[in-house]
Order: C-alpha cells, then structure tokens, then sequence
C-alpha cells in the first residue's frame, strides 16, 4: 500500500505540463533513434545529455527514460522492414520478424511486436513498482560466479536457436566467440589475434558486425535474386496496402502470442535487474526459452511467438534496469551508465536512501513509464501504415537505399572507414554462411555474450585463486548449475530416444 500511495503522488509529477511534453518527446525521438541502425538507446541518450543541463532533473530523467524505453519499440521496425536491427536487443526479433513480413504480413508482424513491447514493458514496470528495492537487494545476490553459468545457459542455448542441426550452430557459435576475442584483453591489455593491425587491437566493432552480417549480407541476396523478388512483390503488391485495421492481430495470433509475452516478462525483468545484463541478454534469454515450448510454426520462420518472446522480454528488461540504478546506483547497461551519469551531474546520489531523500524523483520516474509506454505504443501504431509503405519501394532503389544505411550506421559509431570496411567483410561473410546454409544469428549472439563471460569467469577465477568451488558453493549456484547441466543433456537425450523410436518401428 506504501508503494502504490507513492506512485499516485508521482503520477502527480509525471502528469505535469511539462514532464508530459518531454515523455512524449522522449517517445518518439526513441523510436526513430531505435529504427536508425548504428544510434541505439546509449548514443541516443548520450547525444541528448547535455540538453539536459538546464533541466529540472526529474524532468531530464523523465525524457531520457522514455527515449530508452521507446527505443526497444523502435529496433524492431527496422529489423522486422528490412532485416537490419536498429538495436542488439532487436536481434533475435529479426529472426522471425523480417521471415513474417516477407510471408505477406508486415503489418501483422509490427502490431506483434508493439503489443508484445506493450505488455512485456508494463509486466516490467509493475514488478518494479512494487519491489522497486527489493529487486535491486536479488540483483546483488549475482557476483562474477552466479552471472558466469546464467551467460553459459545463454551460451548454451545459442547452439540450438536456430534450424535442427546442432553442429552447425555449435561451429558458428564458436566462431563469433572467436571473432569476439579479437582486440585487447579486457583484463591484462594484452593485445590478442590483432595480426600487427592497429585498428584491430579496439577489436571488432559491433555496430558494424552486425550490420554487415544481416544487413549488408541481405543487399547482396537481393542482388543475387532481383528478379524473382520483383515478380514476388509485383504478385504480392496488393497487400503491402494496409491500414491499421489490416494490421491487427487475429483471436488466434492473441493466443499464440500471450503465453510467450508473460514468461519473457517476469524472465526479461528479471534479467534487467542482474548487473551487466541489460536489455540484450534479456531478449536472448527470453527467445531461447520460447525454444523450449511448442510453437505453431518453427521458431525462425516468422513465428509469431519468436517475435512476442524476444520484443516483451528486452522491454521488461529495460524497465527491471531502472531497480539496481536507483536503488544502488549499479548501472546495468552501458544506456545506464549515461543514465547514472546524468543522476549524479544533476546532483542527486543513487543508493538505498534515494528512495526516503528523493521520492518525488524516483516515484515521478517510475510512474513516468507508465505514461511513457502507452504514448510509445499509440505512436507505434499510428507510424504502420508509413513503415509498410517501405516495403512497395522496387528492389532496383530497394539495394542502394539499405546499402546507404548500413554505410552511414556502420561509419557513425566508428567515425572512421576502419567501420565500414568490417561492415562490408562482415557482410560477405553473413551472405556465404547464409548460403551454405550456417545460421547467422548465432555468430551474432556469442559475439554479444562472449566478453561479457571472460570478463566475469575471470573474474570469478581471480577471487577464487582459480578454484571450481566458487562456481557451487551456495545453493543458488546449485540450482543454476542444474539448469545448465539440463540444457546440455535434453538435446542429447531426444537424439537418443529418437533413435530408439525408430529402431522400434523398423520391422524386424
């Protein structure tokens, strides 16, 4: 009752004038900042900081959280139009997303996401309205060692996203750890496979990779496959013509599509909390759990259910990340990190005592999201009609139009060609695995999750004096254990009673 009294005393604040204009500036500048490939929500929020400066802080605050949260909304449009996340949490919903939208339903295939991000996010936002502490004290709980095996279970489960055979997505996910590993070591500063290059001792960047292995990977099969895709649009014309109305969901897409949305939600809040993980681990996980229930069609193939997995869980975990950078000051992003920043320019301590010193702030914030969520959505639907008219566009002014966005993406987070040359090897490299029929997109999630499990196994090792026991001394370490110890054996397990079955069958 003490948290509820305080969030209707920060509806008070957030529902002022001015905090209202700035969340609705906040909602759409985080749309089209998340639809840019090579933005995302920390050059986003770091871009606009030092407007900030003259602000009241918790209308400063107000803006900054609604253009992170809005742009989870917004990585999907562009990953979904034209298979070029404009965010890494935006990954995953580009394996289904971008596969739907070619099957004839964009609009179908946007609406999804946007309800999914919807209800995902207020999932989120609810459970930290009413353990806004609390959740701050579990993430706590996670050292270098629990944050170890939760990315090894992500790891795991990467192998086995994507298609039937588990040995290509073993081989391609070692090698995005390979590709990951390339640069200076994050620990020693040892420089590692940079080959006497002095661009690749900063190591691959992201930005770029990714772009270039799904973006830039796609300009080239659509110049290898021009025209079958212009007689396939032309055939297909009619109904890239759609309304709102058009783009609803069916009763039957509601259905299929709840029960992933709320697992992600409490999963992806859950995940936003723990430090470090942030948004793009939670869409990972949330994905990689939908794996594991039954979906109508398979899951990389326009499933509806890939999509409502990944986009609910990487809002619900944006929301959750707002727990440990109020309540402890632990940023759990690099965006949180910009955020923290901002707290601490306007003058104000995150800690266990913002909360009793500061509660217009924190409250004002938290009931902000809510306002800010429903203005993201109501933006979201309203721009469908625009985004599909992206895909009548011919594929002759199709290709340089993506190839365009890649180049500028790619160019502006490096500000030098060293970016955009990795974009188009890692293009060409996208566009041959792609071919020979090798996943991309588990290359892409190692290459996300591979330095962010050296640094805490090393770190784990080091507080240990390199003993195993740190990783199974307390029971939550236990229970992990066993679920990573069950995500290995299950594949194994159905390939063998496979077998078995069909031995049984063969007539003797």
């Amino acid at each position: 009752m003490e948290n509820f009294a305080s969030l209707l005393a920060g509806f008070q604040v957030a529902l002022a004038p001015e905090n209202i204009g700035v969340c609705l500036l906040g909602a759409v500048l985080g749309l089209v900042v998340g639809a840019m490939p090579g933005i995302g929500s920390l050059a986003g929020c770091a871009l606009l900081l030092p407007l900030t400066y003259k602000f009241n802080p918790t209308t400063a605050i107000i803006m900054l959280g609604a253009l992170y949260y809005a742009n989870m909304y917004g990585g999907s449009f562009s990953a979904i139009l034209l298979n070029i996340p404009g965010d890494s949490p935006a990954i995953t919903t580009a394996l289904d997303g971008y596969p739907m939208a070619r099957k004839g339903r964009p609009g179908q295939a946007l609406m999804t996401a946007n309800l999914a991000s919807f209800i995902g996010g207020t999932i989120g936002i609810l459970i930290l309205t009413v353990t806004a502490s609390g959740l701050a004290t579990i993430g706590l709980m996670f050292g270098y060692a629990e944050m170890t095996i939760i990315l090894l279970i992500a790891m795991t489960s990467i192998s086995w996203l994507i298609g039937e055979n588990p040995i290509k997505g073993i081989v391609i996910t070692m090698l995005g750890i390979l590709v990951a590993s390339i640069g200076m070591d994050t620990l020693s500063g040892a420089p590692r496979y940079e080959f006497g290059n002095m661009y690749l001792l900063g190591g691959i960047p992201f930005t770029p990779f990714i772009i270039g292995c799904v973006g830039f990977a796609q300009v080239i099969k659509l110049i290898n496959e021009r025209e079958a895709d212009e007689q396939k649009r032309a055939g297909d014309d009619s109904k890239q013509k759609l309304s709102i109305k058009d783009s609803m969901p069916t009763g039957h897409d509601l259905k299929r599509m709840l029960p992933p949305v709320l697992r992600s939600g409490f999963v992806g809040t859950f995940v936003g909390v723990l430090p470090g993980s942030g948004a793009t681990t939670g869409s990972m996980v949330g994905y990689a759990m939908q794996k594991k229930f039954k979906s109508e069609e398979p899951m990389g193939t326009g499933a509806i259910e890939g999509i409502a997995a990944s986009e609910a869980a990487n809002n619900a975990a944006a929301a959750g990340a707002f727990a440990p950078l109020l309540a402890l000051g632990i940023p759990g992003s690099g965006t949180g990190a910009v955020l923290l920043g901002g707290l601490m320019m306007w003058g104000l301590n995150p800690g266990p005592l913002l909360f009793d010193t500061n509660p217009d702030f924190c409250w004002g914030l938290i009931s902000s999201m809510y306002v800010a969520n429903i203005f993201t959505l109501l933006v979201a639907i309203l721009v469908i009609p625009f985004l599909i008219k992206i895909l009548s566009v011919p594929v002759k002014y199709m290709i340089p139009i993506i190839t365009c966005v890649c180049i500028v993406g790619a160019y502006s987070t490096s500000n030098s060609m060293y970016g955009v040359m990795v974009m188009f090897v890692s293009g060409i490299v996208g566009y041959l695995l792609d071919k020979n029929g090798f996943p991309t997109a588990p290359m892409l999630l190692a290459f996300v999750l591979a330095p962010m499990l050296e640094e805490n196994m090393r770190k784990a090792f080091i507080a240990s004096r390199g003993s195993l026991g740190i990783f199974a001394d307390s029971p939550l370490k236990l229970v992990l254990l066993a679920v990573f110890l069950v995500l290995i054996l299950t594949p194994t397990v159905k390939a063998v009673r496979k077998k078995l079955g069909a031995k049984k069958k063969t007539p003797v």
